[in-house]
């Protein structure tokens, strides 16, 4: 896999944190949104380029044949670009829960073999894989972390020679749980398990090398960290497995596909590299334009200085709470998300106090998600601060 634009070759060198970027979104000064990791706000640029995307969509017979595929092409190189990754190896796609079926259709087990997934999934990921084991007779195991374990400690603890397929988060989805996806990689090649990412929570907003985990299959959203609008999604799929069989088949993956007057003779062949894997309807006039305009913005941020952002962000609100005795539910978390874990006779207040005071964040298993972005102010933070000191003044024991 090629290097990220990202690349150093200076390792001690440290990324520069970038200066708020609020202006670049429309969020008012009124609303505190802590909520990335659930659904992000578009960038104006991207709302700039779906209105003119619209425009065009209205006068199909401006859109030329070339126009089916060139749009579409440009997503899958600049993700390409984000992930550090080979442009043929990335495929289109909806949902996670398609990528994940993708590797789901492709990958094999036996009875008596394992299927490695974490305690608390996504949902999305712990389905796939319950229909997986299933379906091959293997064994579904939720790993849970015991005794103060990482979760890459815990995977390690139970991937062995009997683990058919290892399908892990990037970063824990309910808390930002840091999730050492090099040496679970290194394990299961030792296994001869099979690795599945969903890096839906990860990639965008912290760096990932993917050359060392080197995964089998890596789905993301584009909804989240990406940026981007629902519906167009990424999967990637390592070389070994890209002469496999899509979910469907639908005729722009076929060899040719751009000689509209060929169609009807039929072809056997499907596109270069992972495209057959591509969803139907792939080319999204409407919305691929926000999509890349989102993704050419963090290529021009550079996500090693997105992540030192948000870590300094983090911080200051993992010192305030932590202050105000109240525990993070993983302290071993990636730089962009922490959980904070609440007392259950505080729940409630705690909701009530952040909707009175415009701040919005997502409560997630045990956890009050907190995913900023470059959006997020000082101000911000400070009224994400007042709101829990306010809901757990003297309920919380210290």
């Amino acid at each position: 896999m090629p290097p990220t634009d990202d690349h150093t070759d200076d390792p001690s060198a440290q990324p520069r944190p970038l200066p708020v970027q609020r202006e670049l979104f429309d969020i008012p000064d009124d609303v505190a949104y802590f909520n990335c990791a659930s659904l992000a706000p578009q960038l104006r640029a991207s709302a700039e380029a779906g209105v003119a995307a619209l425009g065009g969509r209205a006068r199909p017979w401006t859109i030329s044949s070339d126009d089916w595929f060139t749009g579409a092409e440009e997503r899958r190189a600049l993700f390409a670009r984000l992930a550090g990754v080979d442009p043929e190896g990335v495929a289109l796609v909806p949902a996670t829960s398609y990528g994940l079926a993708v590797a789901a259709a492709n990958l094999t087990a036996r009875p008596g073999q394992r299927v490695l997934v974490l305690a608390e999934d996504y949902p999305s990921n712990r389905y796939t894989w319950q229909r997986f084991a299933g379906r091959t007779g293997a064994s579904l195991v939720a790993v849970e972390r015991r005794d103060g374990q990482s979760w890459g400690e815990a995977v390690l603890a139970e991937l062995d020679e009997r683990t058919a397929v290892v399908a892990v988060l990037a970063t824990h989805w309910t808390d930002g749980g840091s999730v050492d996806l090099a040496a679970i990689a290194a394990r299961a090649r030792e296994a001869g398990a099979a690795l599945v990412v969903d890096a839906s929570q990860a990639l965008g907003a912290v760096p990932l090398d993917l050359d060392a985990i080197r995964p089998d299959y890596l789905v993301t959203v584009g909804y989240k960290w990406l940026l981007g609008p629902f519906a167009l999604g990424y999967l990637y799929v390592a070389e070994r497995h890209r002469d496999g069989v899509p979910l469907e088949e639908n005729w722009i993956s076929r060899l040719g596909s751009q000689d509209f007057g060929a169609l009807v003779d039929y072809q056997d062949r499907y596109q270069p590299g992972a495209r057959r894997f591509d969803v139907g309807q792939r080319t999204h006039f409407e919305t691929t334009p926000m999509a890349t305009a989102a993704l050419r913005q963090l290529l021009d941020w550079q996500v090693p200085r997105i992540a030192a952002t948000l870590g300094q962000v983090t911080g200051r609100i993992q010192r305030a709470v932590e202050a105000l005795g109240l525990p993070l539910t993983s302290t071993d978390r990636d730089p962009h998300m922490l959980g904070i874990g609440l007392p259950g006779e505080t729940r409630a207040a705690v909701a009530g106090a952040l909707a009175e005071s415009g701040v919005h964040a997502g409560v997630r298993g045990s956890s009050l998600r907190v995913s900023p972005h470059l959006w997020t102010t000082d101000q911000d933070v400070q009224r994400l601060v007042d709101a829990l000191t306010k809901a757990t003044d003297g309920r919380v024991a210290r």
